[in-house]
This record gives C-alpha cells, structure tokens and sequence, in this order.
C-alpha cells in the first residue's frame, strides 16, 4: 500500500476525470491525500480520500474565472497569456503552502491534473514518481487559437522570471514553454480517449497511456422523469458548467426546438433562465445524471468539451457541436473529421441551421456507424483499471 499526494484544479472539466481514478487507487489498496477547492470536497471524500484545500487561489482554474460573455468570447490571445502568466506568479507561494499543509508525511508519489502547472515541480521537491493526468486532448499546438505565437513571444520575458525564481527557491525545472505549464506532463500521463480519437499520435510517446474516457458510476441519487423519455424522440443539450451562463445559447435552443416532435432535456447550470417562456417539450433542469439520460438520447447538443464529448460517443450519441472556448474547438472539429457529429460556428447559426443539423444527425445512419467505430476504441482501451497497472507498473520501476 502507497500514500499517494494528489493534486486538482478548480474545474470541473478537469477534477471530474478525477474522481474514478481517486476511487480505483483506493480500492486497490492506495492512501489518497487530495489537494482541491472546497466545492469539490464532498464529491471527493466519497471516494474516500482524505480532502486538503489550498490557501491560495488559482485564477485560471476557476470555472467562473470569465465575469461576463464577453469575456468568454472575445478573450484576445494577449488576454490569454497574461492570464496564464498571472496563473503562475504564485507558483512560490503554492508550492511551500502544499509542502507545509504535507510536512511530516511520507508521499510515495505524485499524482496531479495536467492542468495544475506546479504538480511535477512538487514531485521534483519530494523526489517522488510523478503522474499526470492529462484532460485536454488538444495538443499545445491544436489549443492555441491563430495567431497567438507573436503573443506568446511577449510573454516569454516575465514566464522566464517565474521560472528562474522556482529554480533558485526550489531547485526544480519548469518547462521551457509556458503553455506547457498546462500540458504538465509526468513521468506517466494517463490521457482519457483511445488512440483512435487522436489527430496527431506523434505528439504521443510511450510515457501516455491511453485508457479511454472517465466513465465512472458515482451511483448518484438524482429526481428525474425518465418515465416521460420512454418511447420517444430525445434530445439532448448540455454546454457543460463553463460557459453556460452566455444567455443567448438558451434563447437559441428554445427557438430551435418548440415544438419540434422530440422531447428535450436540457442543462442550465447555476443560471437563471426566468426570463424565457420554456416551450412545453423541454424538460429543464439545474443537474441531470448526464449517463443514465444519454441511454434514452438519440441526438444531443454540446460544446464539445472533453467529459461531455467522451460520454456521448462512448454512449453511441451522435452530436452537433457548438463549440465556445478552450479545446472545444478542437474536440468538435475532430469529431466531425470522425464522422460522429456536425460542428457549427456559435457567431453564424441561426435556429434554422441548428434544427437543420439536428435533423440531418438524426436522419443519416451513418453519423451512428461512425461513432460505434469509437465507442468499440473506448470500451476496449482498459479505463481506470488500466490506469492503475500502469501507476503501479512506474511505482515499481521507480523502486528497483
């Protein structure tokens, strides 16, 4: 049995991957000690890991970081820089807040969300194996957005800064490019989708271990009338936590759908929807138990963020994307190539356009036959189990 350190970021696209894994390590005898955000404790503890909350705050990770839609939509890659750079200034402050919240116990390794930029210098500090896990499957590359690079150049001279400062306190190494903070990788990094989704398997070398998508039954208690699903036409919206509070998305699915012959179950996450008329096929709620609902969905709507695009092709659900920020962009864009969904522009469509493609997912057989390609590739690439052979196997590389 190992104590294992772990540590999560504030979002929920990359701390729900998490939470199967924390629970596997557990059940084959691991000790997980779980740095996170407090609205993540209970979800956490479940697995019975032992929760830690971090004293400082990181800006990034917040899903509420954008104040307003705008900025959301309109962040310049300049914003998006500066806003990684100031991400990092902390990074001394984290790290002795971690290292003083731990002292006196013994870690056998690290794992962290690639996301956290400061989780393999930890394991550089504590001299430990180092595990990553890895929830954007954008490569850094795919993730920057056109014409960024002359940004990136500028922020060079203060990255170099923080990164001369961690060296001289910690003595660890950064990486050599900023965005790869965010890509952080370990001596493993366990990616969540199978080879056969990947666009560029050259980016991949051996230390990624492929285990397919974060399918884990939390076995969650949720009120919900399936009851009104049997025997009909479903489909299905969610734009995930992140970018759900842009009001015109909600105004574009009601007139896309009223009236349409299918029922409509839809997510409005923590936002207040009072000011539309909800057209009588739609079923509308805060949460839903995204799995159980996706066995009764025949199409479905979705950003095309990473948890929300696994499940559904995973689920054989055809989609149509509306992608807004981040590597959604890329997760729809790459699931049109495949095949399995249609990918629109959130500035150009309209209700009609959005129905049209609706209509053409659900009409054409073959968008299904695509995603079963998929499906196949994720039931077969080993999930959390895997995971943990290959932490295992590192585990006993290191102690040799």
């Amino acid at each position: 049995m190992s104590n294992v350190l772990f540590l999560s970021v504030s979002a929920h696209g990359h701390v729900n991957p998490t939470v199967g894994l924390v629970h596997e390590l557990i059940q084959r005898g691991e000790t997980v000690t779980y740095f996170g955000f407090e609205k993540f404790r209970a979800k956490i503890e479940q697995t019975g890991a032992v929760f830690k909350t971090y004293k400082e705050n990181l800006l990034l990770f917040q899903d509420d970081f954008a104040e307003t839609n705008e900025d959301v939509l309109e962040a310049s890659a300049e914003d998006f820089l500066e806003m990684l750079t100031d991400t990092l200034r902390p990074g001394k402050r984290i790290i002795e807040d971690v290292l003083d919240q731990i002292r006196g116990l013994q870690f056998d390794y690290v794992v962290y969300t690639a996301a956290f930029p400061f989780g393999n210098a930890i394991a550089q500090i504590l001299n430990i194996p180092a595990v990553a896990s890895m929830a954007i499957l954008a490569t850094p590359a795919e993730f920057m957005p056109e014409g960024e690079e002359s940004s990136k150049a500028s922020s060079l001279d203060s990255y170099q800064a923080i990164v001369q400062e961690l060296k001289e306190i910690f003595d660890v190494e950064m990486p050599p490019d900023i965005l790869d903070c965010f890509y952080c990788k370990g001596d493993i990094s366990i990616i969540y989708t199978s080879k056969t989704f990947i666009a560029h398997p050259e980016y991949y070398d051996d230390s990624f271990k492929f285990i397919g998508p974060p399918i884990f039954d939390r076995q969650e208690k949720v009120d919900f009338p399936f009851e009104q699903l049997e025997g009909k036409t479903v489909i299905y919206i969610s734009m995930g936590t992140r970018v759900s509070t842009i009001m015109e998305l909600y105004d574009l699915f009601f007139k896309s759908f009223a009236g349409f012959d299918a029922v409509v179950v839809m997510t409005a996450y923590d936002v207040d929807i009072s000011q539309f008329s909800i057209p009588d096929n739609f079923i509308v709620r805060n949460y839903v138990p995204q799995l159980e609902v996706l066995k009764y969905t025949d199409v479905a709507v979705t950003h095309a963020g990473m948890n929300s695009t696994s499940d559904l092709l995973y689920s054989n659900v055809p989609f149509v994307a509306i992608p807004i920020t981040a590597d959604q962009p890329y997760m729809a864009r790459r699931a049109q190539e495949l095949g399995t969904a249609i990918a629109l522009d959130f500035m150009t469509v309209t209700p009609e356009l959005l129905r049209a493609s609706v209509e053409k997912v659900l009409a054409d057989p073959g968008y299904r036959e695509h995603i079963q390609q998929i499906s196949k590739s994720f039931q077969e690439a080993g999930g959390y189990p895997k995971a943990v052979d290959e932490i295992f196997k590192l585990k006993e590389e290191k102690e040799r």
